[in-house]
């Protein structure tokens, strides 16, 4: 069968790759400790839970609006305005799954001729749709020597009258780097001199170790030209639902509905309610996993650094570790194969996420500090091997 020629241009998401492959060997009775994958080891909150379970019942199964349910959009503006991140009307919000917002984000409004400057190492699916739409992709590095963060600089090398899109993501995947304000003030600067529309990856803003989230958004002339991305996987443990919301002007939150409507119809409205209880309601559980994900980091990067060879800067946000292993004798595509062959430590490497991250793995500690003192020992005991 032939496929349309675009579908060569989609590529891989490795984590799921690698996901796959450690299942392969637990089922083959091996103990694998996973830190390839970007979710957590807490449940749903409860009362999350029974929210859907009760909508359920109430029959809440059924087609609704596609750019999704009042009530959450309400609750939705409710929790950017408590939050600090902008006032926002229910028509400015679409429901629909995080993911499917990058895709529709990017296929809205970038096309043949146009470029999108994506954050590189940065989430594969940036990428990847570019691609997908025609599009040219323009990386813009996000570097170990200036802590994981967007120099202006740098950005404003790549714009050309040909840009149409700026993806940022921060707290940042797979670096845990973060924007200061002064950067996310340049950067708003060089994006509204050259007229360009930021799509805001905001999905881990609750993981932030210190200091206080500003949404980009929320400068002088940014609300206009910005899309903000969030999602209820991370902040509430609910990856597997498939709920997020975007916060968006009105002109393209219309077409990102039609993009829904097109797709996935709506999401289930069960879910939805779901969403409105995470929002509005107890917020202890979601502190609380926020608050060990913390004692978790601060537990693993220190010991990261103390074995021979591996370096990593304390991330500032998100739950991932990004250690260089440029001093080991060996590749980090062949160490990341390497720990889960040998010694049962699923990582990923930093090539997955782009270009000039080669010398990096990428290690989820959103796990148990008993699975993760497992890992420290087998990691150390592996480079010894692979050292001597």
């Amino acid at each position: 069968m032939r496929l349309a020629d675009r579908m060569y241009r989609l590529k891989t998401e490795n984590a799921f790759v690698v996901l796959a492959k450690a299942k392969e060997l637990e089922r083959q009775g091996r103990d694998i400790v996973h830190l390839e994958i970007g979710d957590t080891d807490f449940d749903t909150p409860p009362h999350i839970v029974e929210e859907a379970y009760a909508q359920m019942k109430r029959g809440q199964t059924h087609y609704c609006p596609s750019s999704g349910l009042l009530e959450l959009r309400e609750a939705c503006c409710e929790w950017l305005r408590r939050e600090g991140r902008g006032e926002y009307s229910p028509n400015q919000i679409v429901v629909g799954p995080g993911k499917l917002f990058l895709y529709s984000m990017i296929m809205t409004l970038a096309g043949p001729g146009d470029e999108v400057i994506y954050p590189d190492p940065g989430f594969p699916v940036y990428e990847s749709v570019i691609l997908y739409a025609g599009a040219k992709p323009v990386p813009l590095p996000i570097v170990e020597e200036n802590n994981f963060r967007v120099n202006p600089d740098d950005l404003i090398r790549r714009v050309t009258d040909r840009t149409r899109l700026l993806i940022l993501n921060y707290p940042h995947n797979p670096t845990g780097g973060i924007l200061t304000r002064t950067e996310l003030d340049a950067v708003a600067e060089i994006a509204i001199k050259n007229d360009i529309t930021v799509l805001s990856d905001e999905v881990y803003a609750h993981m932030l170790f210190a200091g206080q989230h500003v949404s980009i958004a929320t400068l002088p002339g940014m609300k206009d030209r910005t899309v903000m991305l969030e999602s209820f996987s991370k902040t509430y443990a609910m990856t597997g639902w498939r709920l997020g919301f975007v916060a968006a002007p009105t002109s393209l939150a219309e077409p990102l509905t039609q993009l829904i409507t097109n797709t996935i119809s709506c999401v289930p409205p069960f879910v939805q309610h779901a969403g409105v209880k995470a929002l509005l309601h107890d917020q202890s559980v979601s502190r609380a996993m926020m608050e060990d994900f913390k004692r978790r980091r601060d537990f693993f990067v220190p010991a990261l650094n103390k074995i021979p060879g591996i370096t990593c800067k304390s991330p500032d946000g998100a739950f991932y570790a990004f250690p260089n292993v440029s001093k080991l004798p060996m590749t980090a595509e062949k160490l990341s194969d390497y720990l889960l062959d040998s010694v049962g430590v699923a990582t990923l490497p930093g090539s997955a996420f782009g270009s000039i991250a080669k010398n990096h793995l990428r290690m989820c500690f959103a796990t148990s500090v008993e699975n993760l003192k497992k890992a420290i020992d087998r990691i150390g005991k592996a480079v010894a091997k692979i050292r001597s």
